[in-house]
């Protein structure tokens, strides 16, 4: 029986991911340990982890993450409030998928999308 899913992407620098994920995106740091090239972060029920890579080429990193919200509206708007950059190709929209959706690229390239079911 499958449970949870918590994915894994790059970081070159654990001090800025840490610091791009807590306060602008809202997330919580969750290691019990600081582990040297490793960071885990949550918000509500979100996981994510990121593992050290030095020498990643941003523009080359296909690292992806789809996030189911709820009230994505409320979620978009707070990250614009926090002034969080969205990406340019990913404003708030609905989808021919039937998805509400927005994206946004972290420091490392690493590309996350939000997106809600259609009622």
């Amino acid at each position: 029986m499958l449970c949870e899913i918590h994915p894994k992407l790059p970081m070159r620098n654990k001090s800025i991911t840490r610091d791009y994920y807590i306060q602008q995106l809202g997330f919580q740091d969750i290691g019990r340990e600081d582990y040297e090239g490793y960071l885990m972060i949550q918000k509500d029920q979100i996981q994510i982890h990121f593992f050290e890579h030095k020498n990643l080429i941003p523009e080359e990193n296909d690292g992806q993450v789809y996030i189911r919200t709820q009230h994505i509206e409320s979620v978009y708007q707070a990250f614009l409030d926090n002034q969080v950059a969205i990406h340019p190709n990913g404003k708030l929209e609905i989808k021919p998928w039937g998805q509400k959706e927005f994206a946004l690229l972290d420091p490392d390239n690493n590309l996350l999308t939000f997106g809600e079911a259609l009622p």
